[in-house]
């Protein structure tokens, strides 16, 4: 049936709306009552055009990725950990189709000679498939759901994501425009929180955001979003998220942020906060706060930065690390939230101010220079 549609709109022409989809159906000289039409164009259209079997899965409000391993193997994650669904694709082929062509609809290529793509669908989805032999047995594909809407801080502390109390912590943070990071695993929720922080900003401050797939969505009047792009077939037209960092430098910042820090552009983000771009954050992959200097440290030396000018570079412009994690139950929540200070050999190391408590932050040794930073405010 769907391959007669699909002959059916090609041959005709025009885009597969319902009715035409409904029309191609009645048109495969089938006996349908008005229902079944319905029914089948509906489907017969989310196959064409939508998501096909995932579109369900898409449309929930608390879906946040969903995964797919083998055609009868459809993961989601809403927020509790990954579940294995009920959704089963009819073969291991459909879910190589619907993986071209929702590489098609963000303008990118999926074949054999370039089995692999990462790419951001229009609606604001971040897609990444991997096709056989590169992915075993099956296509992988994965979708990260983007949200119109960004959670609000209290609905983070009613969710657990921040314990009773820590907002005021992390209000401080944003009134005292110090500069910090968020770090944490994939899936953790670095992005979100920090969409929740951004929409804290003063009305009167212009945000400029530089990602390499356009996920943050801070609740804010004054928000420049710009994006990194691949290069077309003829290798001309890259834009990297360095690029960005440089042009965002001009755009006149009052907070200039950095989605995720993980290339040469950790060099422009440093040396514009050692030059008055106070506020500026951003989120990076680390499994601990502790570890973020040595995560800087080797994406610098990677750049062309050798160890000590980094450190120099990174003790003048970050002050504070969020740190979040996936607990057992698979709920995110900020694990800990370290200072930064130099030691006596002059590199930069993470002190523990604050840390996760079921009731309140618990004070660490490095609550005293967190709350002289935050301008003597109580957590």
């Amino acid at each position: 049936m769907l391959d007669g549609v699909r002959e059916w709109l090609a041959l005709s022409g025009g885009e597969p709306t319902p009715a035409r989809v409904a029309q191609a159906l009645r048109e495969q000289g089938r006996v349908l009552g008005d229902a079944e039409v319905l029914g089948a164009a509906d489907r017969l259209r989310s196959e064409l055009v939508g998501s096909g079997p995932l579109e369900p899965l898409l449309a929930d409000a608390s879906v946040t990725d969903v995964l797919v391993s083998a055609p009868d193997r459809v993961w989601v994650d809403r927020g509790g950990g990954l579940e294995l669904t009920s959704v089963v694709f009819p073969d291991a082929a459909s879910v190589r189709r619907l993986a071209q062509r929702l590489a098609a609809v963000a303008g990118r290529r999926l074949d054999d000679a370039r089995p692999w793509v990462d790419a951001r669908l229009p609606d604001g989805t971040r897609l990444h498939a991997v096709l056989p032999p590169v992915a075993v047995g099956s296509t992988c594909l994965s979708l990260r759901v983007v949200r119109p809407r960004a959670f609000t801080l209290d609905e983070l502390v009613a969710a657990g994501t921040v314990p009773p109390g820590g907002d005021r912590v992390l209000r401080a943070l944003l009134r005292a425009r110090l500069s910090f990071l968020v770090s944490g695993g994939t899936g953790t929720g670095k992005t979100t929180l920090l969409s929740a922080l951004l929409g804290l900003v003063g009305p009167g401050e212009r945000i400029v955001l530089a990602e390499d797939s356009a996920e943050l969505r801070p609740d804010h009047p004054h928000v420049v979003r710009l994006e990194t792009r691949p290069a077309n077939q003829e290798g001309a037209g890259l834009v990297t998220l360095e690029d960005l960092v440089r042009q965002a430098l001009r755009m006149r910042p009052d907070r200039l942020v950095v989605g995720e820090v993980r290339g040469p552009e950790v060099l422009d983000l440093l040396a514009a906060l050692n030059t008055g771009h106070e506020g500026g954050c951003g989120t990076v992959h680390a499994n601990a706060a502790a570890g973020v200097p040595a995560r800087l440290e080797a994406l610098g030396t990677a750049a062309g930065l050798d160890r000590a000018a980094l450190h120099s570079q990174l003790g003048a412009a970050l002050s504070v690390v969020l740190h979040l994690v996936r607990d057992g139950s698979g709920r995110r929540r900020i694990a800990e939230v370290h200072v930064l200070e130099r030691d006596p050999a002059g590199l930069v190391r993470t002190v523990p101010a604050l840390r996760w408590g079921a009731d309140a932050f618990v004070r660490e040794t490095g609550w005293g220079r967190l709350r002289e930073l935050l301008g003597g405010e109580e957590a």
